[in-house]
């Protein structure tokens, strides 16, 4: 028999510990309690120097991917957690799941989602990133992909609509290869509370409402659902079977001169 899972860890609690600079792990998949982690040094991506490169301008102006606000939270946390070749172990647990699923639907943690379409004509979900957001900062907690470029994609379109709605900081946590090609940079867990302290206060507009500045006049029909969400184009709803909508596949790929890809791309090289 499976042990019970322990019951989530309070939307207070994990609010306290963030603005704390604490977040929680796990030992692996099947761990029933969770660990508390204060790094000594913390990855930050400046919200004005992320780096996009040259093929990763490509991509977004090309619209390969279409891209949602919190449409598919609890499938992106999932597919985090799922094995890989080289992490067949993850610090994701079904009790953290469910503790990050109630963050969410308190309006505190939110995903970012890349479709395609699929051999069946149905969007996929290939790539996308979640995270827990408090005043104006927004900690990226984890990220995948199944395909090239989508997580990277996702990272975009988050500094773009972080950017948009006012956030002030991007916490990336740990540092890695990926994200310092981005523009990651690390400072001290002393800094990063300063930081932290410095973004106080509530960004001018939600994640959702930054994304439908971005995505207006992409697809005939477009229209914004759910609290601070926002679906691309036409929208299938539950069609994952939890009431989370997805985009209709002929809504992709239809890159134009005011496509989201483009006002992404303009949105990050323009100086400020």
């Amino acid at each position: 028999m499976h042990a019970p899972i322990s019951p989530p860890i309070p939307v207070e609690t994990l609010l306290l510990a963030y603005r704390s600079g604490i977040f929680p792990m796990a030992d692996k998949r099947e761990d029933a309690e969770v660990f508390w982690v204060e790094p000594r040094d913390r990855a930050i991506i400046p919200l004005d120097a992320l780096h996009l490169s040259r093929s990763l301008r490509k991509v977004l102006r090309a619209d390969h991917f279409a891209v949602t606000v919190d449409r598919a939270f609890e499938q992106i946390i999932r597919a985090c957690a799922e094995p890989r070749l080289d992490h067949p172990e993850t610090w994701i647990s079904e009790r953290i799941v469910q503790s990050y699923i109630g963050l969410h639907r308190a309006g505190h943690a939110h995903s970012v989602e890349c479709w395609q379409p699929g051999e069946d004509g149905a969007a996929r979900l290939v790539g996308g990133l979640y995270g827990v957001s408090f005043d104006r900062v927004f900690c990226g907690e984890s990220m995948f992909s199944r395909t090239q470029d989508a997580s990277k994609v996702a990272l975009a379109w988050l500094v773009a609509l972080m950017r948009r709605a006012g956030f002030a900081l991007l916490d990336c946590q740990f540092m890695t290869e990926h994200l310092r090609s981005m523009g990651a940079v690390e400072l001290a867990q002393a800094d990063y509370r300063r930081l932290v302290e410095q973004a106080s206060g509530l960004p001018h507009s939600s994640l959702g409402t930054a994304w439908r500045w971005f995505d207006t006049g992409y697809a005939a029909g477009a229209a914004a659902t759910g609290a601070g969400g926002a679906a691309t184009g036409a929208v299938v709803g539950a069609a994952d079977g939890r009431g989370a909508g997805v985009p209709d596949a002929s809504a992709l790929g239809e890159a134009g001169p005011s496509s989201p890809g483009n006002r992404i791309v303009q949105s990050l090289t323009q100086t400020s």
